[in-house]
């Protein structure tokens, strides 16, 4: 049974322009004007950060939107702060909207005295008094364990499957999907069966962190349009050196297609010197000015996801049905192919 009030939106300084959108989106939905409700969100001359919520939330069933992106820190504490805001001011319930979830490379020891700073940000969300999250492309599935509360991790393969049959209608056919590591086949592979298209592996060793030491194409990519597929992109290093790979190896032409642009350093100018002819971002982090005007970059929105989600969520319904292609058509038409 749907409830009684409508769902109220509220944001940090992460993204407010997908908070704006995703707004926009629910008011088109609901046919009804949907806001976000008024509060400050502001720091103190010692950088602490201070909340105050200007509208009653007594009740209310409360939605935070906030990625934990750069600079991730500041970002976890506005989503906490206001959390504790929203309990103390008696909402009856909290759940955090987080597209991009920092610290989720931490999500595992990968040697010794390392923490797994994934599990510790998990504990402090639930502490915060947060009841549910909602997030994107999480890096590594088994951090929906990390919570005692439930999770629902969109996916952007569907979004990425409409956008990729719009822009290369006719090309099809050539098209082959890629992981750049061994790690991400199973994402790849997701969305290679949702356009029916072959699948290549780029094999990488590393001698260090943050340096690729060899790479090996598995699989025949001569002649074809390769669309190398992974969650996140930061320095662009590993993407830019696939893409040249892949060149090297017959590919006709290389473009790639990343959920989370966190794109650090000199991410934008590697990319726009590279052989890749575009990357295909989400905004599910807020693009810098830069990425903006990059000549060989597009950014496809997640709004209308977040915005059913949300409702979905609110209304007691299925928000694993999001997850098909045919679900999200109608409500993307008209907007995912835009560039």
């Amino acid at each position: 049974m749907r409830p009684a009030a409508e769902p109220k939106l509220i944001s940090g300084n992460a993204n407010r322009t997908l908070a704006n959108s995703v707004a926009r989106r629910m008011s088109m939905h609901r046919g009804i004007s949907v806001d976000l409700c008024e509060a400050r969100v502001e720091r103190f001359n010692d950088q602490e950060i201070f909340v105050e919520v200007y509208e009653n939330v007594r009740g209310e069933d409360m939605f935070i939107i906030q990625p934990t992106s750069n600079p991730a820190n500041d970002n976890l504490m506005e989503l906490l702060i206001i959390a504790d805001a929203l309990r103390r001011s008696s909402a009856s319930r909290i759940t955090a909207v987080i597209p991009y979830f920092g610290y989720a490379r931490q999500d595992r020891r990968s040697k010794a005295r390392t923490p797994i700073s994934a599990k510790l940000v998990a504990n402090m969300i639930v502490g915060a008094g947060i009841e549910r999250v909602l997030t994107m492309d999480l890096h590594a599935a088994q951090i929906q364990g990390f919570f005692d509360i439930p999770v629902d991790n969109l996916y952007a393969s569907p979004i990425f499957a409409l956008d990729i049959e719009h822009q290369f209608q006719g090309r099809m056919g050539d098209v082959m999907i890629v992981s750049p590591d061994v790690g991400g086949v199973a994402r790849a592979r997701e969305l290679a069966k949702r356009i029916t298209a072959p699948l290549a592996i780029v094999d990488k060793r590393r001698e260090k962190p943050g340096e690729v030491a060899e790479m090996t194409v598995i699989g025949d990519v001569s002649g074809k349009t390769c669309i190398i597929v992974d969650d996140i992109c930061d320095t662009a290093g590993t993407l830019c050196k696939a893409a040249e790979v892949l060149i090297q190896q017959g590919a006709k032409e290389v473009h790639s297609y990343i959920t989370h642009g966190v794109l650090s350093g000199p991410a934008v100018d590697r990319i726009e010197n590279s052989v890749m002819k575009s990357l295909v971002i989400t905004d599910s982090i807020e693009p810098t000015e830069p990425v903006k005007n990059a000549r060989n970059i597009r950014i496809v929105p997640t709004a209308p996801i977040f915005a059913q989600a949300i409702l979905n969520i609110w209304s007691g319904t299925s928000v694993s049905s999001l997850f098909e292609t045919d679900t999200l058509g109608p409500i993307y038409e008209g907007t995912y192919a835009r560039n």
